[in-house]
C-alpha cells in the first residue's frame, strides 16, 4: 500500500470515532438519562474532552488524511514528487495536532474515572453533591456503587462512557502516531516512490 492509501485508511477510521466521542461526551450532560442541574455535573464533563480532544481537533487531521491519497499538488519547480513530499510532511503536523486532542481526551478521561461522579449522598445525616469516592477506589467494588443515591446510575453511566471515550482517545493517538511515521516515511521517500513505503508505483 502506498503512504497516501495508508493515510486514507487511518482517516476512514478516525471520523466516526470522532462522531463517536463527540455523542459519548454529549449523554455525559445527561447522567442515567436524566436532565439535572448543571452544578450538578461531574466537572470533566465540562472540559469537552470528548467534543474539543477527539471531536473537533481530529476532524482535521482525519480530512488531511483522507485527501493524501488523491493528492495531485503539481509540486515545486515542476516536480511532482515534491508536492507530495510536502503534502506528507504536512500531515505529520496535522497527526501531531490530532495526538495532541486525543492525549488531552485521555487525560481527562482517566482523571474522572479516577475521581468518580459527582452525586447527591449521604453525608453524615445530610443528602449532599459531591464527590463521594476517592482515587478509583470504587472501581473494583460496584457495592459501593449505591453510595450515590441520585441520578440513578450515575456511577455505572459515567463509568461507561468515560471508558470509550479512555479506549478510543487511546486508539486515536495510536492512529495519529502511526500517521505520523506514514508521513516521515512519505516525506523522505515520496508516495510510492520507493520500496519503504511498500509502493512500486505512483499514484
Amino acid at each position: 500500500m502506498c503512504c497516501g492509501g495508508c493515510a486514507k485508511c487511518l482517516g476512514v477510521t478516525l471520523l466516526p470515532l470522532a462522531v463517536l466521542c463527540t455523542i459519548a461526551n454529549i449523554l455525559l450532560f445527561f447522567p442515567g438519562g436524566e436532565i439535572i442541574d448543571s452544578d450538578h455535573i461531574t466537572d470533566e464533563v465540562w472540559y469537552f474532552g470528548g467534543i474539543l480532544g477527539s471531536g473537533v481537533l481530529m476532524v482535521f487531521p482525519a480530512l488531511v488524511f483522507l485527501g493524501l491519497k488523491n493528492n495531485d499538488c503539481c509540486g515545486c519547480c515542476g516536480n511532482e514528487g515534491c508536492g507530495k513530499r510536502f503534502a506528507m510532511f504536512t500531515s505529520i503536523i496535522f497527526a501531531a495536532i490530532g495526538v495532541v486532542g486525543a492525549g488531552y481526551n485521555f487525560i481527562v478521561s482517566a482523571v474522572a474515572l479516577n475521581k468518580g461522579p459527582k452525586c447527591q449522598f449521604l453525608n453524615s445525616t445530610t443528602n449532599t453533591w459531591g464527590y463521594p469516592f476517592h482515587n478509583g477506589n470504587y472501581l473494583g467494588e460496584s457495592a459501593m456503587w449505591d453510595t450515590c443515591e441520585s441520578p440513578k446510575s450515575i456511577v455505572s453511566w459515567n463509568l461507561t462512557l468515560f471508558s470509550l471515550l479512555l479506549i478510543m482517545g487511546g486508539v486515536q493517538m495510536v492512529l495519529c502516531a502511526i500517521q505520523a511515521i506514514n508521513g516521515l516515511f512519505g516525506t523522505l521517500c515520496g508516495d510510492c516512490k520507493c520500496g519503504c513505503c511498500g509502493g512500486d508505483g505512483p499514484v
